[in-house]
Parts: C-alpha cells; sequence; structure tokens
C-alpha cells in the first residue's frame, strides 16, 4: 500500500511541476514594449518610485510620478503591465533587462557621486583659501611708535599699504 502512496505521489508531484512550468510562459502582447525601450521606463519609473518621498518644486510630497513616466515613453499603464508580464515569464530575458536597469542605475549614481565630490573639494579649496588670507597679518593703516601694528585681518578689513 505504501509503494503505491508513493508512486501516487510521485505522478501528482510531476504533473503539477510540468502544469506550472507550461503556463508561465506567455506569448508576447501585441503591443510589447521593445527591450531597448523596456530598460528606459524601468529606469524611469525606479527613478520617480524613489522621488515621491521628496519635497518637489512646490513642496508637496507623495507625488505619483508614473504617469509622467508613461507620458514621457508614449506607453499606458496597461500596455507597460503586459509587457511586464510577458518579460517576467521569461526569466533569461527580464533578468537581462534588470541587469541592465541596474547598470544604468549605478552609473547615474557614479555620476552625482562625481558631481558632489567636485563641488565640495572646490568649495574646500575656496573656503580654505579664504580662511588662509584673513588668518594672515596685515598691516594696519594705523601707527603705533613709528611702527606699522599688526592685526588680525577677522576683525578689520584686508587693506595693505
Amino acid at each position: 500500500m505504501k509503494k503505491y502512496i508513493d508512486k501516487i505521489a510521485l505522478v501528482v508531484l510531476a504533473l503539477f511541476l510540468v502544469h506550472c512550468t507550461s503556463n508561465t510562459i506567455m506569448k508576447a502582447p501585441e503591443n510589447l514594449i521593445p527591450k531597448e525601450q523596456m530598460v528606459l521606463v524601468l529606469t524611469d519609473l525606479l527613478l520617480a518610485s524613489g522621488g515621491h518621498q521628496i519635497k518637489n518644486v512646490n513642496l508637496k510630497r507623495n507625488v505619483n510620478y508614473s504617469p509622467l513616466v508613461f507620458d514621457k515613453y508614449g506607453i499606458d499603464s496597461t500596455r507597460f503591465k503586459e509587457s511586464n508580464l510577458f518579460y517576467a515569464s521569461r526569466i533569461d530575458e527580464y533578468q537581462e533587462i534588470l541587469s541592465r536597469v541596474n547598470d544604468t542605475l549605478l552609473a547615474m549614481k557614479d555620476q552625482v557621486e562625481t558631481a558632489i565630490a567636485k563641488t565640495d573639494s572646490i568649495r574646500r579649496i575656496k573656503d580654505d583659501s579664504l580662511y588662509q588670507k584673513r588668518k594672515k597679518p596685515v598691516i594696519s593703516p594705523k601707527k603705533n611708535n613709528g611702527r606699522p601694528a599688526l592685526s588680525d585681518s577677522l576683525t578689520t578689513p584686508l587693506t595693505i599699504e
């Protein structure tokens, strides 16, 4: 009796696995978004979803920017959902798309970090050079016993006679 139960369980498991894998691969929809455009759309959607927590120009939060992304690429949410579901059913293609999205986002992050580093270094150089100019003693226009008095440039304007 136990042999039959094991065989039945094995057959049911095999049928279940075959049934599940055959239904997951979908046919391409009529208005499928091409892979290259899908990478761009997903990248912008991820940026838009991350940006809804940041205050915009009107100082508002929780703004849904997804419709703006769809308008930018001339697609609607239904077309995106169908294309996304199609690519998700093809794991290798979807993994390639997501990998390209990740690479694009990392490249954007590197560009932003480089720009911030340049801005910070320029600011540091300016601050340091201004500090050094202020720190140097200057000759005061007032004379003390025939000798010029030294004063701190932070309290008096920078003038040299």
